[in-house]
């Protein structure tokens, strides 16, 4: 992965940080709990501030991926 293609990586990973973060303090303020804890427990490693820059983040390039598999069929 050259830096260009890490930079983009963690602006994504940040704004998805960012999003499930917010989503939960939503669902807490409006008396969702039940949903809030749902939500939590699916994104509870992302949540986890002592966690969240051990979890390990896999992205792939689309393209690269769709040789892989047509690779694989033939």
């Amino acid at each position: 992965m050259n830096n260009e293609e890490l930079v983009a990586v963690s602006a994504q990973r940040e704004d998805l940080h960012d999003w499930i973060v917010t989503r939960f303090r939503i669902l807490m303020d409006t008396d969702c709990v039940d949903t809030a804890l749902i939500f939590a427990d699916e994104w509870f490693e992302w949540l986890d501030p002592e966690g969240l820059n051990k979890e390990s983040t896999l992205f792939f390039n689309e393209n690269e991926l769709k040789e892989l598999y047509e690779s694989c069929r033939e």
